[in-house]
């Protein structure tokens, strides 16, 4: 499969998601994600439907690799924020919110090589 299957499937992925099908979005989001691990839009909308299907521990997993892909990305970190304050990590998402506070402030949170 390719990048243009990939872009597809995501484009599907977000159709299901506006018709409020979440287990749609969801299977179409992870198909997305199997093609191209490195996919940063996949895998955060993956981590906000798991949020809104209450599946949240796998949520955070797919929120851990966004971050990872685009530590710099503010979107990425308060979403991961989220997930923690949704699961009772308290600790971690105020970690992930000061992270969040850096990237709106115009600082970065992992500086370019």
């Amino acid at each position: 499969m390719s990048g243009t299957d990939r872009d597809s499937l995501f484009d599907e992925a977000n159709g299901h998601l506006a018709l409020g099908d979440l287990e749609a979005a969801v299977e179409a989001y992870r198909r997305c994600v199997a093609i191209d691990p490195a996919f940063f839009d996949g895998w955060h909308a993956l981590g906000m439907c798991l949020l809104k299907l209450g599946q949240v521990k796998e949520a955070i997993g797919c929120g851990l690799q966004a971050t990872t892909l685009r530590p710099n990305d503010l979107l990425a970190w308060t979403a991961l924020s989220q997930m923690y304050v949704r699961d009772g990590q308290i600790g971690e998402a105020e970690s992930a919110k000061a992270n969040a506070r850096i990237l709106s402030l115009g600082g970065k949170v992992v500086r370019d090589s």
